[in-house]
């Protein structure tokens, strides 16, 4: 009798051990399916890759913009992609470098397109493809986007046409006596171009003392404004202001105006380093400060907030600043 006990015990001893290794085991495969269930994140809490496309970095106010924007991918914690093309005009390489990021299923895309129009066909495809755009620096075109039934896009970048009016007058108002202006555009196709002219015409315009005589583009560069300025002051030698829609061109004016030994007031628009250079110089009268590196940063900030669901607002205006000798003692 004490032998079938003690067997008996033995046996409710393993049945109690079989029991534990089996729960123990329910528990173990629990764990495992529940780690694996965690490594399987929901899209929205993965890492954001975000990528941004400039017009060039052989401009440094693009160089600005990029900074910005590092910044805020740092601060963030977003994967950033940057592409450039070669230069302001390069609109198909542009187009082109959309189209490849699109092939990489990137979350957002924010975008200072090259020209308002031609950018809009590939920018409605990133849309189709589910991607966020973010439209930064030069607006897309409304009536193209309706026309090719793309959604709205929330735009980053400042008041173009006032900015330059406040530039182009801090020259207009020191004319006293009759006088001729001339300005110098950026892409005719570009809207922020469009709208420093714009600007710039009404500044000139308010002065009964000055005549407008002269409207050509410099398509944002050194080179071609030189050559546009020559131009210009070979038909109107006795032109008394000038504004230039961006630094890079102010500074090919000036160029060749120091070569001519001609000396008039100049406007413009960037705050560049040697554009500063230029006022403290007193070559250049006055600039733009339009924070290039706060437009950079607030694209990619917009476009994380719009990745988690938030509303985004339609526009968001930069504030600008004049540069000025004064402003720069």
């Amino acid at each position: 009798m004490a032998i079938q006990r003690r067997l008996l015990l033995i046996i409710s001893f393993f049945a109690v051990a079989v029991s534990a290794c089996n729960d123990a085991s329910k528990q173990s495969s629990s764990a495992i399916s529940a780690s694996a269930d965690a490594q399987k994140l929901p899209a929205s809490n993965k890492t954001k890759k975000i990528a941004l496309v400039l017009k060039t970095l052989t401009n440094p106010y693009f160089i600005e913009m990029e900074t910005g924007a590092r910044d805020a991918a740092k601060n963030l914690g977003v994967d950033l992609v940057v592409k450039m093309a070669s230069q302001e005009t390069a609109v198909e390489q542009q187009i082109q470098l959309v189209d490849e990021l699109i092939q990489t299923k990137i979350d957002a895309l924010v975008i200072a397109p090259s020209d308002s129009q031609r950018l809009v066909p590939i920018l409605k495809k990133a849309q189709l493809a589910g991607i966020l755009v973010i439209n930064i620096d030069n607006q897309l075109d409304a009536a193209t986007m309706k026309s090719q039934k793309m959604s709205p896009v929330t735009f980053i970048s400042v008041d173009n046409q006032t900015s330059s009016y406040q530039s182009a007058k801090f020259i207009a108002d020191q004319i006293k006596a009759p006088g001729k202006a001339a300005i110098i555009e950026g892409i005719r196709t570009s809207e922020n171009a469009r709208m420093r002219t714009v600007g710039a015409e009404r500044a000139f315009a308010e002065n009964h003392n000055l005549k407008l005589v002269a409207k050509e583009t410099g398509n944002w560069k050194i080179d071609e404004a030189y050559q546009v300025t020559k131009k210009i002051f070979t038909a109107y030698p006795d032109i008394t202001v000038l504004f230039c829609a961006n630094d890079m061109m102010a500074l090919g004016a000036i160029k060749y105006l120091s070569e001519s030994n001609k000396k008039i007031l100049i406007a413009s628009y960037d705050a560049l380093a040697d554009a500063k250079i230029a006022v403290k110089a007193g070559s250049l009268a006055v600039t733009v400060d339009q924070q290039a590196k706060k437009q950079g940063y607030e694209g990619i900030a917009l476009a994380v907030r719009g990745l988690n669901g938030e509303k985004l607002p339609d526009v968001m205006l930069v504030d600008t600043a004049l540069v000025t000798a004064q402003t720069l003692q």
